[in-house]
């Protein structure tokens, strides 16, 4: 998929998986993004997997949790 659809699914899969809202998920998926989580999926196509977003999603539920 692309790096765009990547993003995407990871934002999908926090708000489904941790019941958050779309803003809430977007806004930890930016701060991930800012903190160049993602740059190695932007270089490397095999990263940006199904089974790669529910990882990512778990881990950015985690290290980047919603702003209280």
């Amino acid at each position: 998929m692309t790096y765009e659809n990547y993003l995407d699914e990871v934002t999908t899969l926090i708000t489904e998986k941790y019941e958050l809202g779309d803003e809430v998920a977007i806004a930890m998926v930016m701060r991930a993004q800012d903190d160049e989580f993602f740059v190695a999926h932007d270089d490397d196509a095999a990263l940006r997997t199904l089974d790669q977003a529910h990882r990512d999603a778990k881990t950015i539920f985690t290290k980047y949790p919603p702003a209280a």
